[in-house]
């Protein structure tokens, strides 16, 4: 702060980098303060006077300058008011400008008006304060006529009140709104208790916001209120400005909005945020009645089917269905959501014995199991469920979802169309399904993963003349683990789509090192149901043939019958351009699914391996096995056997001049060193026999 002592002029050369002497070295403070015009610094952080001319002095009504300086004109400053000064700091470190407004100052509480010119101004310390010049006011100005038609027309409602309450102004959208311009502020609001919600922040911190219903000369509504502590601008006396914003029609959209939020758009019943939000409330009421509380997790078997077979169209009028079934299943007190997609939860009160919760399990399955009519179209389905009770299995409902969908899968695995409760020992196995997750995740990081070939022979020629890459996983605690053990949780998780990446990748690879080195035979890829849907599918292969240099043609690609059932134009066209890109396409475990010529004819099929199970049992099985035999010989397919473990197999498979087999017989998958030496041993001397090869 500036000595009190100094001079008017030193005051001003203090706190600005102005100049105190004229070129004519005639004391420049002698001139600024003879001027009629007021003039002064402001520092805005401080909200103090720094520097003053006489004029400036009359208008401020103080006596001296240290009189001014010594005022704190930020006690009764307005938060708009303080707000404003912040802007014009602002905008004078940014673009150094100049504003003029009209302004009311409260000297000693009496209101005087003037027009002020503002400009920045540096203080010595680098901060940057406010010069002011103060100009007499002219109601008849420009700028007065333009505030007062905006005011006029503006639709926000804008009144003044006295610190009791009482109207002081409103502008005409106010005043119309009210239907008069005598109502006071607690009579506008509807409830009293919004009326002091104001008050109380009012006083807290001068300011108040809130949406709240008013009295309108149209009736009630509801508005956006803003209240802020000023002065009235004629009497100087403190005063309350309400700005008001109609937002009835936006109220009625949040409340829409709200019931959407938690409401399913589909079905009309409560969705997943209605659960975690209020399923916990209930839980917590019933708690205090010591009363049980089931939590039915409900799944509707094999739904995606529909989806992908009739379109979503009829399964979204299926789902509608099973959600009015499902409400006229239960109770008034219980209560119907859905979870998402074909998942519905009920909560099923006064679950007093496992005998209740068996009956509206089997009325569910009961309602849900009868025939419903879609576009003329009858469908039927089942629904499995799993249950948990409260509060033996969870405290909270995000426990009892948990446990009660650990039960679901349990209903799934049973074959589905049941219902099961939550057992602890559920928890053990998810716990252990996560735990080999992680580990399969840290396997494909770490290169765990190794690829195991077993050969196809030749049954004419005695010798290799194929590969089957097939997965293992050779972990760091458990050794080695064949694909059973993990890759059904694979196509579960989708971890199945980078390991699969990485089995096709090496098994290229390797194939293109077998080609260079004079071994030009074929491998064989197993594709899982989830990676050939999908969409990467054929960028990856395009990507795998470019940067690996495989012969595409000495490339086949297996596929399970499963994945070719159906009218699917999307699987004949994957294949037309697999087959294009000159892959081999074959189909495993042939005679499993649905072996029909009228679906396998569709495909660009190169080759049919016999499911081992018909090779195992050729005696039950040998007019099916060699009618499997006549069809590929029909469609020109290459036929290889698969699970070969005799002699009198592979006797039989020559007799029906079956082309190919793999087996123990010759040998089981093994790791590729061990298939290198398989390989060098057969080429290296065709006459040579194989061990436990055929005698001629």
């Amino acid at each position: 702060m500036i000595p009190a002592v100094a001079t008017n002029m030193d005051r001003l050369a203090a706190a600005s980098a102005v100049p105190h002497q004229s070129s004519g070295d005639v004391p420049l403070h002698q001139y600024i303060d003879r001027l009629a015009t007021p003039v002064w610094v402001f520092d805005i952080d401080r909200s103090r006077v720094v520097w003053a001319n006489q004029a400036a002095l009359e208008v401020w009504g103080a006596d001296t300058l240290s009189e001014l300086i010594g005022r704190d004109l930020g006690k009764d400053m307005s938060i708009s008011v303080a707000k404003r000064l912040r802007q014009y700091q602002e905008d004078f470190e940014k673009q150094g400008a100049t504003f003029s407004e009209l302004w009311t100052l409260y000297p000693k509480g009496k209101p005087k008006t003037l027009r002020v010119i503002y400009s920045g101004i540096r203080l010595r310390d680098g901060r940057m304060a406010m010069f002011c010049e103060g100009l007499a006011y002219h109601s008849e100005t420009p700028e007065t006529l333009r505030s007062a038609e905006a005011l006029l027309h503006a639709t926000v409602m804008i009144s003044l009140y006295d610190k009791l309450g009482q109207p002081l102004y409103r502008n005409p959208a106010a005043r119309a709104d009210a239907g008069g311009n005598d109502t006071p502020l607690a009579s506008r609001l509807m409830d009293q208790e919004d009326y002091l919600k104001i008050r109380t922040s009012l006083n807290a911190s001068g300011e108040a916001r809130l949406v709240a219903r008013v009295r309108a000369a149209s009736g009630i509504r509801w508005h956006e209120i803003t209240a802020r502590e000023c002065r009235d601008a004629v009497t100087g006396s403190p005063a309350i400005l309400i700005s008001e914003v109609d937002v009835s029609d936006l109220k009625q959209t949040e409340e829409k909005a709200h019931f959407l939020a938690l409401h399913d758009v589909l079905t009309g019943l409560k969705n997943r945020t209605f659960v975690q939000q209020e399923f916990q409330t209930l839980l917590n009421n019933v708690r205090t009645r010591g009363e049980l509380v089931g939590l039915l997790f409900i799944d509707i078997d094999r739904f995606k089917n529909i989806n992908d077979s009739l379109g979503h169209a009829v399964g979204d009028e299926l789902l509608i269905e099973v959600a009015r079934r499902l409400q006229a299943s239960v109770r008034d007190g219980d209560v119907v959501a859905r979870a998402g997609g074909d998942e519905f939860l009920v909560l099923f009160r006064d679950a007093s014995d496992r005998e209740s919760l068996n009956t509206i399990a089997c009325r569910i399955r009961e309602e849900l199991s009868r025939p419903v009519m879609v576009d003329t179209r009858e469908l039927q389905v089942t629904a499995s469920i799993g249950i948990s009770v409260f509060p033996n299995d969870g405290a909270d409902i995000y426990t009892l979802m948990k446990n009660a969908d650990l039960a679901l899968y349990q209903a799934k695995e049973a074959g589905r169309n049941c219902h099961r409760y939550f057992l602890p020992q559920m928890r053990e196995q998810a716990e252990s399904r996560l735990e080999t997750e992680s580990d399969l995740r840290r396997a494909l990081e770490q290169g765990e993963f190794e690829v195991f070939y077993q050969p196809r022979i030749s049954i004419a020629e005695n010798k290799i003349v194929g590969a089957e890459a097939l997965l293992r996983w050779r972990h760091r605690e458990k050794g080695l683990i064949g694909p059973g053990h993990f890759i059904a949780l694979c196509e579960e998780t989708g971890l199945i789509e980078p390991i699969g990446a990485w089995v096709l990748e090496t098994a290229a690879r390797q194939q293109r090192t077998w080609q260079d080195q004079g071994h030009p035979i074929s491998v064989s890829v197993n594709l899982s149901p989830r990676q050939f849907r999908n969409e990467s599918l054929l960028p990856l292969v395009r990507r795998i043939t470019a940067q690996t240099g495989c012969d595409p043609a000495l490339m086949e690609l297996e596929l399970t019958e499963s994945m070719l059932m159906g009218n699917d134009d999307k699987v004949a066209e994957t294949l037309q351009v697999l087959s294009g890109l000159g892959f081999s396409i074959s189909i495993d475990d042939f005679g499993t699914g649905y072996s029909n010529l009228a679906y396998i004819q569709r495909y660009p099929v190169n080759c049919l391996k016999i499911d081992r199970s018909f090779i195992a049992d050729l005696k039950s099985n040998s007019a099916i096995t060699e009618l499997i035999i006549s069809m590929c010989k029909l469609i020109n397919a290459k036929i290889v056997a698969e699970g070969v473990e005799t002699e009198e197999q592979l006797a039989w498979l020559r007799a029906k001049a079956c082309h190919e087999y793999q087996g123990y017989l010759f040998s089981p998958p093994v790791a590729l060193e061990q298939f290198d030496e398989l390989l060098a041993g057969v080429h290296s001397d065709r006459k040579q026999r194989t061990r436990l090869a055929l005698a001629e």
